[in-house]
């Protein structure tokens, strides 16, 4: 059907292959951010003199400023490539790498998102998940319990509870979830410290939970501001301690709720273990029965490997680090009792009564560790000896996961499962040995610090060899942010961005597994995948995207080029700058003949794929059309049109010449490479 469809608008399945293949690449991986570290946590150490090799390379300075831009930031603007060779490429990498360019008019854009601000604890009391709002309703009488999720009249339902969350002051979770979007967005547009919001979409994918989890959906806005951009550019053995104690982690992978066989038997006084012995002598006995069942029920609570498991294949060894399944095993039971203090609404609120009767300043000296969010209680973690990868582990509590981490960072296959990640996402999908033996011995000689290790890669002849250049294809995230840096366009409602960015293929923070997005260009471009990316292109210059504004004139000193073809070469210039574009012109031109060329790619795209309903998204934010008026689609037709496609195709937007050679050029196969 895709074929049939690409067709309609002049372009079949070959032609677009044909394209890519023509202009030398390779479908490539689109990794969803990359990774950095530095001295600013810990001992501070020195930046080493570093220069960049790309002279050897046959580049300009130009290319290599194109080439840095692609790599360590979101895209360039307008001009950045000039402002970067007047710099320095060094010094400008240097202030990348120290990320403390001022960000005021970003800071001016998030303030009007008051839930930004919250702690994990407000956030679990003014944000309650839709269950719970049901409970506390019935608890408080306003709902019978009966009618929960089985009302005869929905509405009805649905008005009661939202009435109560009012009076409560309740907000709704989705509230929450698009002001997170948005921030998002917009940071990723907007910060000076671009490799800095690059290296947190990374790390978040690299130390990946979902919002599908109910559990933890609430506190991953805090799991990205407080634990992940903090971070992103210390040393390795920090973050992860970081994500290992976080709430979003600890229910994502279930460590939350993981108790050992013999948890607390070391805290057993003998004279409360004599009496458990002498009523256990008599099997037959109600207290004997009572002392069976509790016992087999904190069995049953038992173990859970998720996170040990995930710690050593995704987060520090790699799938062949050298760990055996009685390793996850052993491990599990080191990490037993890291759980999450007891907060309003439900959260670890069966610890609630054990920390209550302790007292917050008692805690410590009961062997508990409170810090923020996090909570060891010894009562849950397995006394017994443990052997992790043959180093031994025994009843030393807290310290005792403390020190597995430590031993999983510095072991030296998460050397060299980190630092290839590192070399996929900057470099190639298959960066040469020689380049990850040298990055592996600067995480080692560095202590995992990343910033030195990026220093090593960047300052490397293979970071700059051809089989490095535009050798990445951009996920969908990538290409609609590097699109409107490209533009210098305005955002007043990034929620629609988003909405796109779903439509391509990549909704983010939904993604349910722990590896987190692939990193396989396969995994993001394919026929279907390529029309939604065309169609977008043309959404964005013709203005179909409410709330995106530019102005396309501004771009070239507000000189009109005289044809179609002078607006083809001057504009494709001023997007993919630095670049040799004769194949992508030979491509584009015959495209730039169809005067009806943006009518026909929307359809196309609203018969393949509808757009997906953003039920997150509230009404005021949700795809608005120009004219606002729906009635001219007779019957099932609108059923069949998402609400992107419908502003597309009714939307008055700007179907002016230039704004339809820009549109293909960013849907060009050219343009999704970085």
């Amino acid at each position: 059907m895709f074929k049939r469809l690409i067709v309609k608008i002049g372009i079949n399945t070959f032609t677009i292959m044909k394209a890519f293949k023509l202009t030398g690449i390779a479908i490539a991986v689109a990794v969803c951010g990359v990774i950095l570290s530095s001295f600013f946590f810990g001992p501070r150490l020195a930046v080493k003199h570093f220069t960049f090799p790309y002279k050897q390379a046959g580049l300009t300075e130009r290319q290599a400023a194109a080439h840095l831009l692609n790599r360590f930031t979101y895209g360039a603007t307008p001009g950045q490539i000039d402002a970067v060779v007047n710099m320095g490429l060094e010094k400008w990498f240097e202030q990348q790498l120290n990320a403390n360019m001022p960000d005021d008019s970003l800071n001016r854009m998030l303030d009007q998102y008051d839930a930004l601000k919250l702690t994990n604890t407000e956030i679990a009391a003014i944000y309650p998940r839709n269950g719970a709002v049901a409970r506390m309703a019935v608890k408080d009488g306003v709902i019978n319990k009966d009618s929960v999720n089985k009302a005869i009249d929905k509405k009805e339902y649905r008005s009661q509870l939202a009435t109560y969350m009012v009076q409560k002051g309740y907000k709704p979770e989705q509230e929450l979830m698009r002001q997170f979007i948005n921030q998002k967005i917009l940071r990723a547009t907007y910060t000076n410290n671009q490799l800095q919001e690059v290296l947190t979409d990374f790390w978040f994918n690299h130390f990946n939970v979902s919002i599908t989890k109910n559990q933890c959906a609430e506190f991953i806005p805090n799991y990205e501001r407080d634990v992940i951009r903090p971070n992103v550019l210390g040393k390795f053995d920090q973050l992860l301690l970081a994500t290992a104690k976080s709430p979003a982690m600890l229910y994502y992978l279930d460590l939350v709720s993981s108790v050992g066989p013999n948890a607390g038997n070391a805290k057993m006084s003998r004279a409360k273990q004599y009496r458990q012995q002498t009523i256990m002598a008599d099997s037959t006995s109600p207290q004997a029965k009572f002392l069976k069942q509790a016992q087999k029920a904190k069995k049953a609570q038992g173990l859970n490997e998720n996170y040990a498991r995930e710690v050593m294949e995704l987060h520090t060894l790699g799938v062949d680090g050298g760990y055996t399944q009685a390793d996850v095993t052993q491990a599990a039971r080191v990490l037993t009792g890291w759980t999450v203090y007891p907060m309003n609404n439900g959260y670890a609120n069966p610890l609630k009564k054990t920390v209550d009767n302790a007292g917050e300043d008692k805690l410590a000296q009961r062997g508990f560790v409170h810090d923020g969010d996090f909570l060891f209680t010894p009562n849950r973690h397995d006394t017994g000896e443990k052997l992790v990868l043959g180093k031994r582990f025994s009843n030393n509590g807290y310290q005792e996961g403390v020190d597995l981490l430590e031993m999983l960072a510095h072991n030296p296959s998460t050397a060299k499962f980190i630092t290839k990640k590192l070399a996929v996402r900057f470099v190639n999908d298959a960066p040469p040995q020689t380049l990850l033996n040298k990055m592996a011995q600067s995480f080692t000689e560095h202590d995992g610090d990343i910033k030195q290790v990026l220093i090593t890669m960047a300052s490397s002849p293979e970071f700059w060899s051809a089989q490095s250049l535009r050798e990445k294809t951009k996920s969908p995230f990538e290409l609609a942010i590097s699109s409107v840096r490209a533009l210098h366009a305005t955002i007043k409602q990034p929620y629609q961005l988003y909405a796109w960015i779903t439509k391509m293929g990549q909704k983010m923070y939904f993604y349910q597994a722990p590896t987190g997005f692939p990193d396989k260009g396969q995994y993001w471009i394919n026929t279907g995948a390529l029309l939604n990316r065309m169609n977008f292109g043309l959404a964005l210059a013709t203005q179909r995207i409410p709330g995106i504004t530019f102005d396309l004139a501004a771009l070239n000193n507000h000189h009109e080029p005289e044809s179609t073809q002078a607006a083809l070469l001057t504009y494709g210039k001023l997007i993919m700058p630095e670049r040799n574009l004769d194949q992508t012109v030979k491509f584009l031109t015959p495209m730039l003949n169809d005067p009806n060329l943006v009518n026909k790619v929307g359809a196309a795209a609203s018969q393949a794929t509808p757009a997906q309903a953003m039920n997150m998204a509230p009404a005021e934010d949700m795809m608005n059309t120009a004219d606002g008026n729906k009635q001219k689609f007779k019957g099932n037709n609108i059923k069949k049109l998402g609400n992107m496609d419908y502003a597309m195709l009714t939307s008055k937007g700007n179907n002016s010449m230039l704004s339809q050679v820009v549109g293909v050029i960013i849907g060009s196969p050219e343009y999704q490479r970085r």
